[in-house]
């Protein structure tokens, strides 16, 4: 609505939209998944554990709208459905939904008991960092001198066929970087590159997806899969 508490478009453009997005949603086969989501926000308002408004591209449904998913009508402000779902889109929708910290486990639990333990996982996003970087977090965080610091990347040999060289690789290859690792180097520089070198391919950081509302439905199969992208 605008500011005099009228509607910006016409009740036949919020009709013809909502019938577009339905076949929309039902040729592509996700009225269950919007169902799913509904429900467990439905049970953390029902909670009364705060939810938010909704964000990112879910907020151009006016389907979401219209079942309390987001609280953003989006003929009023213009926003695509298209950004959110369309025929080209081979991934799943991803409806990204805030809940509150003190609450957030107890939606999780609910979900889990609702759909079965055995159908319910929670999804981590992985951060990799190349050797580079890595080097210059570590000397960072030993508060080495920045111009040492890039001296030592620098020697990081540049990608083979696209893949990043690991600094264990790198010491292997490079006689320079080799000399400095050595356990009988007591500097600064030593202990960035062996400091670094922990893991094979970089420091990979792991961090839950706390604001995804995804129920994350999946087989054993697939928890088979995230479980060795953890090890």
């Amino acid at each position: 609505m605008d500011g005099r508490g009228t509607l910006r478009h016409s009740l036949e453009d919020y009709q013809n939209r909502i019938e577009t997005e339905i076949s929309m949603i039902k040729s592509m086969g996700f009225p269950g998944y919007f169902l799913i989501v509904w429900e467990f926000i439905e049970y953390a308002k029902r909670k009364d554990i705060p939810v938010g408004p909704g964000r990112g591209s879910a907020a151009g449904s006016l389907v979401a709208y219209s079942l309390g998913i987001t609280d953003v009508d989006p003929l009023q402000y213009d926003l695509l459905f298209e950004r959110f779902l369309n025929p080209e889109r081979v991934s799943m929708p991803d409806i990204d939904i805030d809940f509150c910290v003190r609450g957030r486990g107890d939606v999780i639990n609910h979900v889990t008991e609702f759909y079965g333990r055995e159908s319910v996982c929670q999804i981590i996003t992985f951060g990799t960092m190349a050797s580079k970087a890595a080097i210059k977090d570590v000397g960072r965080a030993l508060n080495m001198p920045y111009g040492d610091v890039e001296r030592v990347a620098k020697l990081i040999p540049p990608p083979v066929r696209g893949r990043n060289v690991s600094i264990s690789q790198a010491i292997e290859q490079v006689p320079d970087l080799k000399s400095r690792s050595t356990p009988t180097n007591r500097s600064a520089t030593s202990s960035v590159l062996r400091a670094s070198s922990k893991d094979v391919r970089g420091t990979r950081l792991c961090t839950p997806r706390a604001s995804s509302s995804r129920p994350n439905l999946c087989t054993r199969s697939c928890r088979s899969r995230n479980r060795r992208k953890r090890s």
